[in-house]
């Protein structure tokens, strides 16, 4: 695995880097375990952690720029996005300074038998593998509320952002948090299968692609070590009879196109009843149009390459196959062509159960339009999908809109709104189905790696 950041623009290597061995893993591992066992004997050890929380959060306000650029460079996104990215890096890092020690506090538990409360105690090292379409922000998801908790981490960043994970190495650094604290691995897939199966690492996170989360899942269970997976998603925009169309204009595009359409969460089904297919089909095309391709880093600039040449030629060849299986090509065109990664982008429709790209997740600016006859066809066709981790529901009526989403499979869905309005550090973030399993962020996300142990008094006499 060659770790090097290819900028996705120009196609030219800026840095390669070199992959670590064995020794230098052992030295990683071992001086992180030594960091757990101290801290886990300092309960007052959290107020410092909290204090270098809030420096992290500093140092990357300090450093935005900076990183920023390396950002791009790696994965190619404009730099707006990837200034928007560390905003939401910072808002996690500063989420738990003020409130990890209010959401690790004991909770007591009723009970008739004697007195109990839950104590939260960190568990060990968290071994991190995560992708490239958000290499600081996945990085930070993890890092945070395990260093909070007591859990140093190492991580794992994809091939193509090493960039990213030496400035987010570096931030922790600066930021005074002690050796061990925050470790980067360029590593091999077997080195990664040997961390894992280290007695030592306590838990593994993973947000990745179904075949990567199956391998990582394997290697934990084989080991009993605890895991969170965060995998791919086809996350339904169900738009209503009552929808307010003057309001979705505002977010049509940005709800598919950020970051190329390369999220997770990203809208990826607009799923709307007949009464406005019409009307929001011609405003979803007239979206879609309205793109200038460009680089990255200039303002003018509505849309970036793709995060690689791979990225592109496995996206082309999932709508091709969809289209030579029966979908229509509703607008754009499959322009092979474009030079810099550039997808433009396409909508599809007539995309049926039958059609072997049905079930696939399209990571790029494709989007997939579907109509139905009424409220419950759309939560059918949104829950007709092996994922299950975003989504959201378009209706004037608030209060309805929020029973049609209860009714929604997945992790999290947002109402009058796309999902990366979601991205607060107070909301746990997770999936269901082939989406994964766990959740990060929030109070959920600092228990994910926790041993609650409960500490019981019984208040009768030992029966003897």
């Amino acid at each position: 695995m060659a770790y090097q950041t290819l900028n996705p623009y120009t196609n030219q290597v800026i840095k390669e880097y070199v992959n670590v061995d064995d020794s230098f893993v052992e030295n990683a591992l071992a001086k992180s375990d030594n960091l757990y066992k101290k801290w886990r004997n300092e309960p007052e050890s959290i107020d410092k952690r909290m204090k270098i929380l809030q420096n992290i959060a500093d140092q990357i306000r300090k450093n935005r720029d900076e990183i920023s650029t390396a950002i791009v460079n790696d994965m190619g996104k404009l730099f707006s996005e990837a200034q928007q990215e560390l905003d939401v890096c910072i808002s996690i890092a500063e989420y738990y300074a003020k409130n990890a020690k209010t959401l690790l506090s004991n909770k007591g538990i009723q009970t008739p038998t004697g007195q109990a409360h839950v104590q939260y105690h960190s568990t060990g090292i968290i071994m991190a593998v995560e992708p490239w379409n958000f290499p600081f922000y996945q990085v930070m998801r993890v890092f945070a509320p395990n260093f909070a908790l007591g859990n140093p981490l190492l991580f794992k960043l994809a091939s193509n952002t090493p960039g990213s994970a030496v400035a987010f190495e570096k931030v922790v650094k600066d930021a005074g948090a002690p050796d061990g604290s925050c470790t980067n691995l360029f590593v091999s897939y077997d080195q990664i299968d040997n961390i894992v199966s280290d007695k030592r690492v306590s838990g593994v996170a993973l947000t990745g692609s179904e075949k990567a989360g199956k391998k990582i899942a394997a290697s934990a269970g084989k080991n009993l070590t605890k895991s969170s997976l965060e995998l791919g998603g086809s996350d339904p925009f169900i738009v209503l009879d009552d929808a307010d169309l003057t309001e979705l204009q505002k977010i049509l595009r940005i709800s598919r196109l950020a970051n190329v359409g390369q999220i997770c969460v990203s809208s990826k089904r607009l799923i709307v009843t007949e009464k406005n297919y019409a009307k929001v089909l011609q405003m979803y095309k007239d979206a879609f149009s309205d793109i200038k391709l460009g680089d990255p880093f200039k303002e003018d600039t509505t849309l970036a390459p793709l995060s690689s040449n791979r990225a592109k030629q496995e996206l082309i060849e999932k709508v091709n196959n969809a289209i030579e299986h029966g979908a229509t090509l509703e607008f754009g065109k499959v322009n092979e062509g474009l030079s810099n990664n550039f997808f433009e982008p396409v909508v599809l429709t007539n995309l049926t159960p039958d059609n072997p790209e049905y079930w696939s997740e399209f990571f790029g600016p494709v989007g997939l339009v579907f109509k139905v006859k009424d409220e419950q066809e759309a939560v059918d066709v949104a829950n007709k999908s092996d994922y299950g981790l975003g989504g959201t529901v378009f209706g004037e009526d608030y209060k309805h809109a929020a029973e049609i989403a209860s009714q929604i499979e997945t992790g999290l869905i947002v109402i009058n709104h796309y999902f990366l309005s979601a991205m607060s550090p107070e909301l746990p973030f997770g999936g269901v189905k082939n989406s994964g399993y766990g959740r990060e962020l929030g109070e959920e996300g600092i228990k994910t790696f926790a041993n609650a142990e409960v500490v019981y008094i019984n208040k009768y006499d030992p029966v003897i």
